[in-house]
This record gives structure tokens, C-alpha cells and sequence, in this order.
């Protein structure tokens, strides 16, 4: 009773500040199964399969039972054994079984679990009638009758990432995880980051596949099929073929693609050296001209949208840079066609991406060419991982080949983006050199390196200090913003990435159940970085050369605003709660107004100008063509929100209602 240790199955193990009993078991190496459980969650305790039994006292949930020295613990005895059985017959019983056609069927805890436990039939009948999926989402495929409700999903998604479009619903045999009021993902606050569906043990939320459309082009004969694969990618894909976490398996993967009948494949580390060429060069203006600080990286989809949702009245410190995916697909738009030979309407551009929320981001409207979007396709690296294993390639007996040219060259800058700092890093690569007007003198800032849930440091250039923070997870992103907004924080430039760890652990890419897969995938990016001949992205000769022929010669031109930058859209009314204020018979095609009303601010300007608006629509005649709304929102508004809608049209907030009033009344009469 002297020692820190408890015995396990009668052997001794020691307790070294484990949080509960499943951690003290699973280091002695017994792998109890649970649906439940996450280390990086709270503790639920709902399925009831790490059951143990501690001598003298009785049978306990593992993940909520402390450890305390002199405990006797079984894991394993007739009576539990004969539980967790049952208890996964009943989760069987309760779960569509198409085994085979899951996009999780390789994956799938809950089929993993049966078979070690041997549970060969299931006694309990199946309910009558299935749930509808949820297929709203540009990024995510949501199966409720696929969820074993472990609440995995509900928790990273207000814990991990604080966004909260999951919760439960319902008791008893009517329990579901739904969004709010049971409405489709695409309707509530995802952000699209797909944490849901990296922690989802079944098949309930996956990545939304466009496999079949691009077999599609690619079968084609009419088509030309060019692919960019992202930077973090490379080091996950090979983790779904049996290479080591973290090997880089670039060369293989781009000899697959092209035996799979891609006709060009390039490396989107390309337009990420071109995206800190217009990244880096906007920090400089608003550095030495005084424009909006702190500015914010904007490469993550998630991330932007949920600032775009959370916190509208920061956009302006958004760069408006593009992110790396949508610069490739602007650029090779209006180049690709002319170099290979092709009609542009021929061109079809794909994506490989370890992101879900770039399924939403290409598919903005804003984002296209002549009526055609930038990214036609976007992968995840499961994904790509599916369609190689459908062909039989064998990724490990491949040849190596190289990336097509001149999208298929990058520098080390480039590669990092894939990780959290990364895209810091490359900035200050570039943009230390340019404002001290001198080769650099250290290539590595490895001060913004790291898993360290919030990094900041301090850099002094030419006698002026430059703050810098990075964060990843969206719960950390949120944290640091009350800091920057509460006035407790200074910064000058802010990378934020949505997935913890950043692009390596994004929601599109192998599931691992390694404890350190973050570390390993994070050091083989770097290492590729290491190996480059160049590493700094202004070095880009390539990136260069396009500045000459298309984008007016230099980082910033007018040209590279109209091909490169982009705006954002303020996303807080879509999801307040909404009343119609002058609805009417009309038109099916009747255009929505919608106006937001702040509840917590006095003499909300808000309130004047929906009356203004409805008694203009009234005495125009034009209550046939428009709905007015208002939105009733908590968050007060700050000056530049876009708190107005006319159909798809944002109208700004002016200093003057007046001045407002006219904007909507324009783009009334326009939409007319």
C-alpha cells in the first residue's frame, strides 16, 4: 500500500498521473476496447465496453474510474466478457449494416471491435425504417444510422474546436446527434474542418466523395485532367499502404497518378511560394503604410469561414491572399489551356488535399473562371488513397517520378505549409529578407515551430519590433482573438490553422491511432524542407517567371490582386435566429432582404433601417419581388460589418444610416 502502483490482471503496474484507469490499462499493454473514449476529449463514459472489475468493489467504466494505489483490477472475466458482447450486438442491432459499401469498412471501430470480441450474429431486431442522410454538405456525408452516439463528434466540435453544430437530441430509443433544431450541416456553423469525421469511430460523418466524378474526367477522352497535390498529403498517404507516419512517398504517389490517367500532376508547394509572395508582400504594406493590424493568414478554409461567422468584424485583418489551392486553380486557368493544347471548357482541375473544408472553398462562386470554378475537384488524401488501391497499384513497388513542370517546382518554403507554423515560417522567410534588404542570415525560425497549442514570438528587424502568434485548433484561434480584442495581446501577424497540428491532421486524411503521428508527420515535412535546394520562396525562379508573363511583374501588381486575392463574406446572420417581417404572395423566385438587429445594443441602427427599407419596398410596389427578414443577433455590431443582405449581395454598415439606406435601396433597384 506503500507504492504508487495498482495490479492488473494481477500483474504490477505503476501509476505515473494517469487520469483514469484505461490509460494505466492500455500502458500495461491491454488494449480494452471503447467507442467513447478520446485522450484529447473529456471523459463521457457512455459505451460501456472498457468495463473492468476492481476486487471488493465491483464493475466500473475504466475511462471514469480514478486510479488509486492498491486496486486489484481484472479486465477481463465471464461476466464483462458476456457484457461488452451484448453491448456491441445492441449498438449492431441499432446500425445500418452495409459493411462492405462503408467508406469506414477498412477503418471501422465498431467492425473491428465485433470481430475481436467474436460476436457472430445479432439477436436484436433492426428499426423499421432508416433516418435520412444528410448530403447538404459540400464537404461531409452524415449517416445517422451509422452512429453508435459515442459523442465523439459532439465533443471535439464545442471542446477541440468551439464551433458546436453537433449535439444531442432526443431520449432513449429517439437519441440522435444531430445539428441544431435537426437541420442539415450545411445550414447550421460548421466550418466544414471535418474533425468530426477524423474522430467518428463507424462511417456516421466521412469526407464527401467526388471519386466518381473524377474517374469520370479522367475516362473522358475530351478531357485533359491536371491534379496539385498539397504539401501534407506526402507525408500521411503512405500511413494507408503500410509506410512508416511521416515518410514522404511523393515520388510514388505522382507515378501512381499517372498510371491511374491523370495528364499533368503538380505540387501545389508551387502556389504556396506564390501565395507568400502576396501574403508576405501585403504584410510589408501594412507594416511600413499603417494599414490593418494584426493581419491574419487566410491559406485554412476552416478557419476563414469561421471567422467569417464567429467574428465578422475582424475580416479586415484578413490578408486577402487566396489560399494556396484556389492560386493554383486561378493560374492554371489562364495558363493551362494555351501550354498543353487544350479548350479551357476541356480543362478539368483537381485537387489532393488533406482538408474537407477545401470541398467548400472551391465550390464559392467567387472562386471561378468565365463561369467555370478555378478547383472543378477536390480529394481527400483517403480519398486518393481509395482510387490508387482500386486500380491494385502497389504504392511501395512504384518507380519514382518527379512532379510536372513548372507547377511541379517548389521550395522548402513551400512544404511547410503543412504544418502548424509552417505558413509563418515561410512568411518570415521572406518577409525579414525584403524589409532588412539583405540575404538572410538564418533561414530557420524555429521559434514558431512546435505543437504547442499557442506560439508566439517577438523579432526585431532593422530596429522595429515584429510580434508574431500562431495557433491551431479553432478553440485556441478563439481564445487568442478575446485576448487581441480584450487588448491583453499585441501582435503584428497571426497564422491560424483549424485542425490541430494543422494540415497533417486534417479532416481528410488517415486516420492514425498513434499517439505521436502529429510529431512524425511535422518532421517529415520539415526534413523535405531540409533537402531542398532552395528554401526560401522568393527564390522560386518559376514563381518568378509567371510574375513576368502574367501577373504584371511584381508581388502586389494589379494584375496579382484581380488573379490572386479575394474578399470575404460576413457568414454571422446566416445562423441567427430569423423572423419574417414582410413576406407576401409572389414570385417563387422572390428575392431575400435581410437586415440583423443586435439584442444587446441600444439604439441598434439595425432597427431604423429595416423600417426604412420595408416602408421603401411598400411604397415602390416591390413587396411581389422581395421577402424582408430580420435577423436577431447577440454579437454587437462593429464598424465595417456586413449586417445587410440583398439576395447574394452583402451591403456594409456606413458610419451614416443614411448612407446605408441609400446602398440597399441601389441594390434593390439593381436586383429589379
Amino acid at each position: 500500500m506503500d507504492k504508487n502502483t495498482l495490479t492488473i490482471n494481477g500483474r504490477e503496474v505503476a501509476i505515473a498521473g494517469e487520469r483514469n484507469l484505461l490509460e494505466v490499462i492500455r500502458k500495461a499493454g491491454i488494449d480494452l476496447p471503447t467507442f467513447c473514449y478520446h485522450s484529447e476529449l473529456s471523459i463521457y463514459g457512455a459505451c460501456r465496453l472498457c468495463l473492468v472489475e476492481i476486487q471488493g468493489k465491483g464493475i466500473f467504466a475504466s475511462c471514469s474510474t480514478a486510479p488509486a494505489p492498491g486496486m486489484s483490477v481484472l479486465t477481463d472475466t465471464k461476466a464483462i466478457r458476456k457484457m461488452r458482447k451484448i453491448n456491441v450486438e445492441l449498438l449492431l442491432a441499432n446500425h445500418k449494416r452495409e459493411c462492405p459499401s462503408c467508406a469506414r469498412s477498412a477503418t471501422c471501430s465498431l467492425q473491428d471491435i465485433a470481430r475481436k470480441l467474436g460476436v457472430t450474429t445479432v439477436r436484436y431486431k433492426q428499426p423499421a425504417a432508416d433516418l435520412p442522410i444528410d448530403d447538404s454538405s459540400p464537404s461531409l456525408l452524415r449517416d445517422p444510422n451509422k452512429c453508435v452516439l459515442c459523442g465523439d463528434c459532439v465533443r471535439v466540435c464545442s471542446e477541440v474546436q468551439t464551433v458546436g453544430a453537433l449535439d444531442f437530441a432526443g431520449r432513449g430509443s429517439n437519441a440522435r446527434v444531430v445539428p441544431a433544431f435537426s437541420q442539415n450541416l450545411a445550414d447550421v456553423e460548421c466550418v466544414n474542418c471535418g474533425q468530426c469525421a477524423a474522430v467518428c469511430p463507424t462511417g456516421a460523418i466521412v469526407p464527401k466523395s467526388n471519386c466518381d466524378q473524377v474517374w469520370d474526367a479522367i475516362h473522358d477522352p475530351e478531357k485533359t485532367v491536371v491534379v496539385q497535390i498539397a504539401p501534407a498529403v506526402r507525408v500521411a498517404l503512405g500511413e494507408h499502404f503500410g509506410f512508416k507516419s511521416g515518410e514522404n512517398v511523393a515520388r510514388q504517389m505522382v507515378s501512381a497518378m499517372k498510371m491511374m490517367g491523370f495528364d499533368q500532376v503538380y505540387d501545389t508547394c508551387y502556389a504556396a511560394d506564390m501565395t507568400i509572395f502576396e501574403e508576405a508582400t501585403e504584410l510589408i504594406e501594412r507594416i511600413t503604410q499603417g494599414g490593418k493590424m494584426p493581419m491574419f493568414t487566410s491559406c485554412c478554409p476552416g478557419w476563414v469561414k469561421f471567422l467569417e461567422t464567429f467574428y465578422p468584424e475582424m475580416m479586415p485583418n484578413l490578408s486577402s491572399t487566396r489560399s494556396p489551392q484556389q492560386i493554383f486553380g486561378a493560374v492554371a486557368r489562364r495558363t493551362l489551356p494555351q501550354q498543353l493544347q487544350v479548350k479551357p471548357e476541356n480543362l478539368v482541375v483537381v485537387s489532393v488535399m488533406p482538408c474537407t473544408a477545401k470541398k467548400f472553398e472551391a465550390q464559392l462562386p467567387k472562386f471561378s473562371t468565365d463561369g467555370r470554378p478555378d478547383v472543378d475537384y477536390v480529394l481527400t488524401t483517403i480519398e486518393l488513397a481509395q482510387m490508387i488501391e482500386s486500380m491494385g497499384i502497389n504504392l511501395a513497388a512504384l518507380p519514382p517520378e518527379t512532379f510536372d513542370m513548372p507547377f511541379g517546382f517548389s521550395t522548402g518554403g513551400g512544404v511547410i505549409f503543412g504544418a502548424t507554423g509552417g505558413v509563418m515560417e515561410a512568411a518570415l522567410r521572406y518577409a525579414v529578407e525584403k524589409l532588412e534588404g539583405k540575404p538572410l542570415d538564418r533561414i530557420d525560425f524555429k521559434e514558431v515551430r512546435g505543437l504547442t497549442p499557442r506560439k508566439e514570438a517577438e523579432l526585431e528587424i532593422n530596429g522595429t519590433k515584429l510580434r508574431v502568434a500562431v495557433v491551431h485548433g479553432l478553440g485556441n484561434a478563439r481564445k487568442l482573438l478575446d485576448d487581441i480584442k480584450a487588448g491583453l495581446v499585441q501582435v503584428d501577424f497571426v497564422e491560424v490553422m483549424a485542425c490541430p497540428g494543422g494540415c497533417i491532421s486534417g479532416g481528410g486524411q488517415p486516420i492514425s491511432h498513434e499517439t505521436d503521428f502529429r510529431v512524425r508527420r511535422t518532421q517529415g515535412l520539415y526534413e523535405t524542407d531540409k533537402v531542398r535546394q532552395l528554401q526560401k520562396p522568393q527564390d522560386n525562379f518559376w514563381v518568378e517567371k509567371c510574375y513576368q508573363e502574367l501577373l504584371g511583374g511584381h508581388p502586389g501588381s494589379h494584375a496579382a490582386h484581380l488573379t490572386l486575392h479575394t474578399h470575404y463574406q460576413n457568414r454571422n446572420q446566416i445562423f441567427d435566429a430569423k423572423t419574417p417581417v414582410l413576406h407576401s404572395e409572389g414570385a417563387a423566385d422572390k428575392i431575400p432582404v435581410c437586415i440583423t438587429i443586435c439584442t444587446k445594443q441600444e439604439n441598434c441602427p439595425g432597427k431604423a433601417l429595416l423600417g426604412m427599407v420595408v416602408d421603401y419596398i411598400k411604397k415602390n410596389n416591390l413587396s411581389e419581388r422581395f421577402d424582408v427578414d430580420a435577423a436577431f443577433s447577440s454579437r454587437p455590431e462593429a464598424d465595417g460589418t456586413l449586417a445587410v443582405t440583398v439576395g447574394d449581395q452583402e451591403i456594409g454598415r456606413s458610419d451614416s444610416l443614411e448612407a446605408t439606406f441609400q446602398a440597399v435601396v441601389a441594390a434593390l433597384n439593381a436586383a429589379c
